[in-house]
């Protein structure tokens, strides 16, 4: 596909909502709550908020402008710059990552559509049983519908286009989902305790500062900022000279970093508030299992569940529509395929690879990949070693054959200034290949046991 032929963003503002769509997802509602919670609350959100100020700002900024100085997807991207063995697996690693994260990411969009469905239609008591979660995503056949619900949905998305549908989408749910965050966050709280959650999240407490805090910080900023997974050089390739890449790549850290904390302030207070913290440390169930049974203590519970879920659904699917945006471009790029015949290739290898990880707690239950379901496993797989060798790859394309003044000059294209550019020669240079070496040693042997995150 050509250069001139490729779908672009209306301006700034398209950009910045879909590049923060694809930021704001299930890693800001779900993953950073829990992962706050279990690692010392302020502490935790001081360590996330210097590192997404310094290593996701570099690593936003060095994406996009390879993207929008190449014009292309991930793959032809490395290409474009460099022609060596290490750029081919670069170009190719940030291909496939989507490729493999949004099957089991759209699994769990789906359980987040059967919990909304469920707060609608279904009594209160059953949803928040203690068996209930177990039962749905174990019933094999069930969950798959809901999985491929969502899935549909997406494609659907993608199938109309980077104007018509991704920006379009972003558009039309980004300011919805803002609004809903800010309305259950006012009224948690309210709630009698609550600012005791607040004062968790919000007040660093440097006792509970250890080398962990800094390892789950890191692969939070992964997960959230979507760093190394080809969504940014994609977008990048859509964006337009005339809008500034470094104001753009500030105001999306700033918006997905607002959602984080909004959403660590419904779910942590809301905690304190109905046990005094005691299910803190309840992990990735804390979002299905503990957020309902609190939910039902409320007076408004059935409605603030909805409304919840809704938040939780939108923000899911942005991220998976920009996910999959991503595959379909590398299809275009790659092999020529037009909008349609990518689409649903890529609907192929969502059903194929989330099915997998859909009856992965049912019937596929005994088998297992290193210990792990197949949901785990690829969560592990993408997040903890491919995403860490992607970014260090980016490095090294940035380092070794573009260099930072391309970068600034990309940057500075159409008369914007760089303000930040000696942080980011800095940062790109030394401090991030270090910090993603430490990242991947740590989450590899945390994996295998060998040490505990």
């Amino acid at each position: 596909m050509d250069n001139h032929s490729r779908g672009s963003f209306t301006g700034k503002l398209g950009f910045v909502l879909a590049a923060a769509g694809a930021s704001v997802g299930l890693g800001n509602i779900w993953r950073f709550p829990y992962l706050a919670a279990k690692h010392g609350g302020g502490i935790f959100v001081l360590v996330y908020f210097i590192l997404a100020v310094t290593f996701g700002y570099t690593m936003i900024i060095s994406e996009t402008a390879i993207g929008r100085r190449s014009g292309k997807s991930p793959v032809s991207a490395f290409r474009y710059f460099a022609d060596d063995k290490a750029s081919f697996l670069g170009g190719w690693i940030n291909a496939v990552i989507p490729v493999l994260i949004v099957p089991y990411y759209s699994v769990i969009g789906g359980w987040v559509f059967k919990y909304l469905h469920a707060f609608i239609f279904t009594p209160i008591e059953e949803i928040t049983s203690d068996t209930f979660f177990t039962s749905f995503i174990s019933s094999g056949w069930s969950a798959e519908f809901w999985f491929v619900l969502f899935a549909l949905l997406v494609l659907l998305v993608i199938a109309m286009g980077v104007k018509n549908g991704v920006e379009r989408v972003s558009r039309m749910i980004m300011p919805v989902l803002v609004v809903l965050a800010v309305v259950i966050c006012g009224y948690v709280l309210t709630l009698p305790s609550a600012l005791k959650g607040v004062r968790y999240l919000l007040v660093p407490d440097l006792t509970n500062f250890t080398w962990r805090t800094v390892v789950a910080a890191m692969g939070q900023l992964f997960y959230s900022l979507s760093i190394a997974m080809g969504i940014l050089i994609t977008f990048g390739s859509y964006m337009k000279k005339s809008t500034a890449i470094e104001t753009s790549a500030i105001q999306v850290e700033i918006f997905d970093t607002a959602i984080a904390l909004m959403s660590g302030l419904i779910i942590i207070p809301a905690v304190f508030a109905f046990s005094g913290g005691a299910d803190l440390q309840t992990g990735p169930s804390l979002m299905f299992v503990i957020m309902p049974k609190i939910f039902m203590k409320m007076q408004i519970g059935r409605i603030i569940g909805i409304l919840f879920f809704v938040l939780v659904l939108f923000a899911a699917l942005t991220s998976a529509i920009a996910l999959t945006e991503t595959v379909v471009s590398v299809f275009a790029d790659e092999f020529r395929w037009n909008r349609l015949k990518g689409t649903a290739v890529t609907g192929v290898l969502m059903l194929l690879l989330g099915t997998l990880s859909c009856l992965g707690y049912g019937p596929l239950a005994s088998v297992t990949i290193l210990g792990m379901q197949f949901l785990d496993f690829f969560d592990f797989l993408t997040n903890s070693v491919m995403m860490p060798i992607s970014a260090l790859l980016i490095c090294m394309l940035v380092n070794r054959h573009i260099g930072t003044d391309q970068i600034a000059e990309e940057v500075e294209t159409g008369g914007a200034p760089f303000a930040r550019r000696g942080i980011f020669r800095f940062m790109i240079r030394w401090v991030c290949p270090l910090f993603i070496l430490i990242i991947l040693l740590s989450s590899v042997a945390s994996a295998f046991g060998w040490i505990r995150i």
